[in-house]
């Protein structure tokens, strides 16, 4: 579904020289749900913008169900549906208009936008909200507001970092639930989240970046072999990256 090969993202130049992302690979299959771990400033919403466009590699390259995300954009992008740590979108939008204005860029006909986004206002429970503009919203609601967005196209890859912060408890466990659904029809997510309980409830799959490169890839069950939870293991494997994930 996404592979990412020798990936390299460097902003600035001479003594301003910020190597972001350092040459890493990654495989994600079709139907994983894919937990990407790693400190603040580690790389991880940088891959993310690579991925989606939001910025171009320096080198390497980044195939959607094998189309180049730089050479190919407009048709990998339209596999993908974004749904990112900041706020970026209209704050005097509704949800309902997001939604809109998204399904109609990717070319989504009146009537199924409208089939679609009632299902998904319905489903984040947003139908007092629908017509509320974005910057009157709570945090928790327009975390819900930017899923529907991202998912209004029914995309193959979804890519969510930070879905749930903001979230509370019994809204972020119905949305857990929601997307393992999503995941077992078939749609691969990929996973920011500094949750790392989430992650290790959703995810079958994980990898930790540090300094910009890949330390430690794997599937869960060989993260938490020995009894260790992936919180654990986690801070097991950033604090000394020489430590491997199997032993």
């Amino acid at each position: 579904m996404l592979e990412i090969k020798n990936l390299t993202k460097v902003y600035g130049a001479g003594k301003n020289k910020l190597v972001a992302v350092d040459t890493i690979s990654l495989m994600v299959e079709r139907g994983s749900f894919f937990g990407l771990l790693g400190p603040n400033g580690a790389g991880k919403s940088t891959t993310i913008h690579c991925i989606t466009g939001i910025a171009e590699p320096t080198s390497g390259q980044i195939l959607i169900d094998g189309l180049d995300v730089v050479k190919d954009y407009k048709l990998a992008r339209s596999k993908v549906g974004l749904s990112s740590q900041e706020f970026n979108t209209n704050i005097f939008n509704t949800p309902e208009q997001l939604m809109d204005y998204m399904g109609g860029y990717y070319g989504l006909k009146k009537d199924e936008r409208k089939r679609r986004i009632d299902a998904l206002i319905k489903r984040f429970d947003l139908e007092k909200h629908r017509s509320v503009i974005f910057q009157k919203l709570s945090g928790g609601l327009k975390r819900r507001a930017m899923l529907g967005r991202a998912l209004v196209h029914q995309p193959d890859l979804l890519i969510l970092d930070e879905p749930t912060a903001g979230v509370d408890v019994a809204q972020r466990k119905d949305l857990w639930e929601y997307l393992k659904e999503l995941n077992a029809q078939g749609t691969t997510i990929i996973l920011t989240s500094h949750y790392l309980e989430e992650i290790e409830y959703l995810c079958n799959e994980i990898a930790i970046i540090n300094h910009g490169r890949i330390v430690a890839e794997g599937t869960k069950a060989e993260f938490i072999q020995g009894g260790k939870s992936v919180e654990e293991r986690y801070l097991e494997i950033i604090s000394n990256e020489n430590i491997p994930l199997t032993q």
